[in-house]
């Protein structure tokens, strides 16, 4: 692996409404070197999203960065000017394709004009048609996409089709870094193949070095990565090589994750057993005390409810933050 491209120290964000301060993302450190492919995984609500729009430096009405440190490719997301962040490191460094970004389409404008929008937006000089052939038809046919489609408008393309045009756009200016959010969720198989085959051909063209990947399906993203996160309410419990964190689980939680999936031991056939985590996620308006996963884990001890576990590093490439191997408990 090369240097990293994205450091993360510490950082905390919060929300904040009438429903009160929920801490959607608590303490979080993680680094993703040039060319690691990072899968970052865990239960609906465990501040996956979160954490990923933390990390472009780009908050919204009720989400809040409160603390930590951002660095993308040696720029500190929250200590620029806001027209660096815009020019400088979203798409040229950084491209992030939120949940349900294929909703994102303009519905009445075809997709060679909406590129031009973005052009503009990102340059600000709108190209003509003919240059939007040239340069962008270029990339969307390298990517599986007829140019035909730059004529299309997103009602006349496929669910899986238009997720890739925002693949492809999101992917024009060769960004370092991809951060994806559930791509795969809204499609049926056979596109969700195609989609997962997009994002592996832009790494190993080099189109992107790096990636984030977000996910519900634990065996696609040990497809996508190299390396696995695992987070629970708002804190990453568990990181390291996605082949060993899959095959030999340390956290209670990542073990208890793995052991309600279907379809991660596919050759286990009649003897596989489906087993559920008991409990719920806490509120994060209210965290519990000590170890947040205590209140559901078989293995918890008294101080589990009383200290909050360190990160512990193991044998130098992986991190866990339990108290089982923090020599204390």
């Amino acid at each position: 692996m090369e240097n990293p491209l994205v450091i993360v120290e510490r950082l905390r964000g919060y929300y904040v409404g009438g429903f009160g301060v929920v801490h959607g993302v608590d303490d979080v450190s993680l680094t993703i070197r040039a060319g690691e492919g990072v899968g970052l995984v865990g239960e609906s609500g465990c501040g996956k999203s979160t954490l990923a729009q933390l990390i472009t430096g780009v908050t919204g009405p009720v989400l809040h960065y409160q603390g930590g440190t951002v660095m993308v490719d040696g720029f500190n997301v929250y200590a620029i000017p806001e027209e660096t962040l815009r020019t400088e490191v979203l798409c040229k460094r950084l491209a992030y394709i939120p949940q349900a970004a294929m909703d994102s389409l303009n519905p009445v404008k075809r997709i060679r004009d909406l590129l031009r929008d973005v052009v503009k937006e990102r340059t600000g000089r709108r190209p003509s048609n003919e240059e939007v052939f040239t340069t962008a038809g270029e990339h969307f046919e390298s990517l599986g996409l007829p140019r035909r489609v730059l004529n299309l408008y997103p009602h006349e393309l496929s669910g899986g089709m238009k997720q890739r045009v925002v693949v492809a756009i999101s992917t024009l200016w060769n960004p370092k870094i991809l951060v994806v959010d559930e791509p795969t969720s809204a499609l049926d198989v056979s596109s969700q193949k195609l989609l997962v085959k997009t994002l592996m051909l832009l790494r190993h063209r080099g189109t992107v070095k790096s990636m984030l990947f977000i996910t519900h399906d634990i065996p696609v993203a040990r497809q996508v990565c190299e390396t696995l996160a695992v987070m629970y309410a708002g804190q990453l419990v568990e990181v390291g090589p996605v082949e060993e964190v899959l095959d030999s689980p340390r956290h209670p939680y990542t073990r208890g994750l793995l052991s309600s999936i279907a379809s991660y031991e596919p050759h286990a056939g009649r003897r596989a057993r489906l087993e559920c985590i008991p409990g719920r996620p806490p509120d994060m308006r209210n965290p519990p005390p000590g170890c947040r996963f205590h209140p559901r884990c078989s293995l918890a001890q008294p101080r589990c409810a009383q200290s909050e576990p360190p990160e512990v590093t193991l044998a130098g490439k992986r991190m866990l933050r339990c108290w089982r191997f923090s020599g204390g408990g």
